[in-house]
C-alpha cells in the first residue's frame, strides 16, 4: 500500500513556472508579462529544489524554456510590427 508521505513532494512553484510559460506562448500581449513573471518563479522553483530536495524540477526547466519562448515570440511580433508600420508610412 502506498502512502501519501512516501510519494515524492512536487514544488508548486515549478507547476506555476510552467503555466506562466506555456500561457506566455499562447497568450498575445498579456503573454509577455506572464512570460517574465515565468521567468522569475521558475528561477524560484529551481533555487528551491536544489534547497529542499523535491522533485518538479523537469516542471521548472521546462517553464522557464516556453517563459523564454514566449518572450522572444512577443519582442518579435512587436519589432515585426513597428517595421511594418515604419515601412508603410514611409512609402
Amino acid at each position: 500500500m502506498v502512502r501519501l508521505s512516501d510519494i515524492a513532494k512536487i514544488n508548486s512553484n515549478s507547476i506555476v513556472s510552467l503555466t506562466l510559460g506555456i500561457l506566455s506562448i499562447f497568450i498575445p500581449i498579456i503573454g509577455f508579462f506572464t512570460g517574465i513573471a515565468g521567468l522569475v518563479v521558475s528561477r524560484k522553483a529551481l533555487k528551491e529544489i536544489d534547497k529542499t530536495n523535491e522533485t518538479g524540477r523537469g516542471f521548472a526547466i521546462s517553464g522557464l524554456i516556453c517563459s523564454i519562448v514566449g518572450i522572444i515570440m512577443h519582442i518579435l511580433a512587436i519589432l515585426s510590427i513597428v517595421t511594418f508600420v515604419a515601412f508603410i508610412s514611409a512609402g
